[in-house]
């Protein structure tokens, strides 16, 4: 049995999809590892109260390893920075384990390959075992360092499960193990581990609601072609079988998605979360995605106090469930009608007037300034806190948005720009193999902008770039008026906008082409001092 290792970190954008609970984390690569008939020998994980993003050197954490008979523990919790230093000392442990090939692959969830897992990622480089893992930036370092990594994802969007199944099938594959995933659902433990105060999570609610968004563009987007739609309604005699009457029917299930995970999540208890979210949300559907968060956050609080409250009173379980489920949606439901409804509906339009009206005073300024400033508050955490809500709060209203333009344009296409110019004159030997995956990750699926992280920190001039394009496509953004999403393949993208796909076209070629230049010249500036 080939025995592989685990290191990382409860991350940043990472902690509000499965990083704020370790044990069911660690507990999905372990199971999907099993699998796999892979032993995991190894595992090394930090996990904070907070998002690493903002954290502090002095905040406690807590350090989670295998015991002598193999089963996860948390064996040490203490400040970060000591912490770290016990982490350094594990991994130096682990790189020799991969050197004289007692470990033979490994999985890393948001690591340190430049301090904490720098001896185990050049270990890796060295004996070029498969290295798979998820953590946009960091992943792009061990793709630079010229690791033999075999599947390498972003965090938003995932969950802990397809996170482990994405993992374990790469390193099965690379070793030609047979693999069935693991897919069987359990009762939820979370309960347990984080109060229902720390579970509430608006950020992990939006990205697990991406999907239903994305559904609603295209259908908008297909609703537009007339001669199509008319075809279908003919055909099936039916008007509500229109592309324009589907898109209509899921922006109307948009609080009733968004109340049923946030009752899930909060609430710890799975189904009967779910049940009570859906309840809630289809009552009080007027306050749309403001309104379906917060009704579908009571509810879960609601399901999980009356949940808790009954099996410490022995009632029977199947009547807890039918009592918290049915309560905490009609509690909830009523409180999101007649309170939470008017009060988000109004933030809600409020935002978008806001939006519409910057627009209308200076488009061009209005795109210029957010397409440079959206690769800063990336790097500083803000983008998937603000930025994100208000691209689904305009999604909501009309399929599209001007920040979800920006962020596919300023975002996705300068960093493909950026490893297009990497790819065609690296600044170094084997560069050009390292930056592809990049490229052809955004390309095709519009989610991976941290594959740039390691030229744009590496030379000023690159950073500069970055955000030089970023205005430039903005600009564009703004001056041709368009509304697009993220998170889509670039090729896609044209299809999914207000009618400007042309318009689209250019402001995302324009900075790409800005992006890969400057970046074609910063590498042959340094190639001329070298």
């Amino acid at each position: 049995m080939k025995k592989i290792a685990i290191v990382g970190s409860s991350g940043g954008n990472l902690y509000s999809q499965g990083g704020n609970n370790p044990q069911k984390l660690l507990g999905e690569v372990l199971t999907q590892a099993k699998a796999a008939d892979f032993e995991v020998a190894f595992v090394q994980f930090v996990a904070a109260t907070t998002s690493l993003d903002n954290i502090k050197e002095d905040s406690v954490v807590s350090l989670y390893t295998l015991d002598s008979n193999g089963d996860l523990t948390l064996s040490e919790q203490g400040e970060l920075s000591a912490i770290n230093e016990t982490v350094k000392v594990l991994d130096a442990n682990l790189a020799e384990q991969i050197e004289a090939k007692e470990i033979e692959g490994l999985v890393v969830i948001s690591a340190d390959p430049k301090s904490n897992n720098k001896a185990s990622a050049e270990a890796a480089k060295n004996t070029q075992i498969p290295v798979a893992g998820s953590g946009g930036s960091a992943m792009g370092v061990y793709e630079q360092m010229g690791c033999n990594v075999v599947s390498s994802t972003g965090t938003t969007g995932t969950t802990d499960r397809t996170r482990a199944v994405a993992y374990i099938s790469a390193l099965a594959k690379a070793h030609d193990h047979k693999y069935r995933a693991v897919l069987t659902s359990s009762a939820s433990a979370s309960a347990e581990s984080t109060t229902v105060w720390q579970r509430i999570n608006v950020r992990g609610i939006m990205f697990a609601a991406m999907p239903a968004f994305i559904a609603m563009a295209i259908m908008i987007a297909l609703g537009q072609i007339g001669s199509l739609n008319s075809w279908i309604v003919s055909v099936t005699g039916n008007e509500s079988a229109s592309f324009s009457a589907i898109g209509s029917t899921i922006i109307g299930l948009l609080p009733v998605i968004l109340a049923a995970i946030a009752a899930k999540q909060v609430s710890g208890f799975d189904e009967i979360g779910v049940v009570a979210g859906i309840i809630a949300g289809a009552m009080s559907t007027n306050g749309g995605v403001i309104g379906g968060i917060i009704t579908g956050i009571l509810a879960g609080i609601i399901v999980y106090y009356v949940a808790t409250w009954a099996l410490k009173n022995k009632v029977p379980g199947t009547t807890t469930n039918l009592l918290s489920g049915a309560l905490g949606g009609l509690l909830a439901g009523f409180v999101g009608m007649f309170l939470i409804s008017p009060i988000a509906a109004f933030l809600g339009n409020g935002i978008r007037n806001l939006i519409d009206q910057i627009l209308a005073y200076n488009a061009i300024l209005a795109g210029l300034v957010a397409g440079a400033l959206i690769w800063l508050a990336i790097m500083g955490g803000v983008y998937h806190a603000a930025i994100l809500p208000i691209v689904l709060i305009e999604m909501e209203a009309a399929g599209f948005s001007f920040l979800g333009a920006v962020d596919l344009v300023c975002l996705v296409c300068v960093s493909a720009g950026i490893t297009l110019g990497n790819v065609i004159l690296p600044r170094e030997k084997g560069g050009r193999t390292a930056a592809l995956p990049g490229f052809l990750v955004n390309i095709f699926f519009g989610t991976f902008v941290e594959a740039a992280y390691p030229y744009m920190f590496g030379d000023k001039k690159v950073f500069g770039g970055a955000i030089f394009a970023g205005a430039v496509g903005g600009a564009l953004v703004g001056l041709f008026n368009v509304k697009s999403t993220a998170y889509v393949p670039t090729f896609v993208a044209p299809g999914l906008t207000n009618e400007k796909p042309v318009q689209l076209v250019i402001a995302m070629l324009a900075a790409a082409l800005v992006a890969m230049l400057i970046t074609i010249w910063a590498n042959k500036t340094a190639k001329r001092k070298g």
